[in-house]
């Protein structure tokens, strides 16, 4: 849910704009809440054990839904194609899961460490790029 969360984030601060698109809801606040709050619980139920891995079907089929959105919502705001830029984020959005799980296993094995020593800065790196890409809007 980070994705997301960083779109209304943009849509927030006016780094983005989405009004007279079918992603104008983006902007309202209620949006910004709603994505903020399903992010944070995100990273919290991440750390949980029981939670599946991001490759797991469920979690990896939101994972390209929420990114095609995101493309999507980014093209509306720049004036791009939509189609083109949805598929870059759910190629993108395939490539960082695959990607990143067998990075954290590899890190989490290799370093002997908890898992949670690799995921809270993989977090805040996700975080902090999502922001970054957002940003560039402006």
């Amino acid at each position: 849910m980070t994705p997301p969360a960083a779109v209304a984030w943009g849509a927030h601060l006016g780094w983005i704009h989405l009004q007279n698109t079918p992603l104008a809801f983006m902007e309202a606040r209620i949006a910004f809440v709603f994505f903020t709050i399903a992010a944070i619980a995100e990273l919290i139920a991440d750390q949980l054990p029981t939670t599946p891995a991001r490759t797991a079907p469920v979690g990896f089929s939101a994972r390209i839904l929420t990114s095609g959105f995101c493309g999507a919502a980014l093209a509306l705001a720049a004036g791009q194609s939509v189609i083109i830029s949805a598929l870059i984020a759910i190629v993108g959005a395939v490539a960082g899961t695959l990607g990143g799980y067998h990075a954290r296993v590899g890190l989490v094995r290799g370093l002997k460490v908890p898992d949670i020593a690799i995921a809270l800065p993989e977090d805040l790196i996700a975080i902090g790029g999502a922001l970054f890409v957002i940003s560039r809007f402006h």
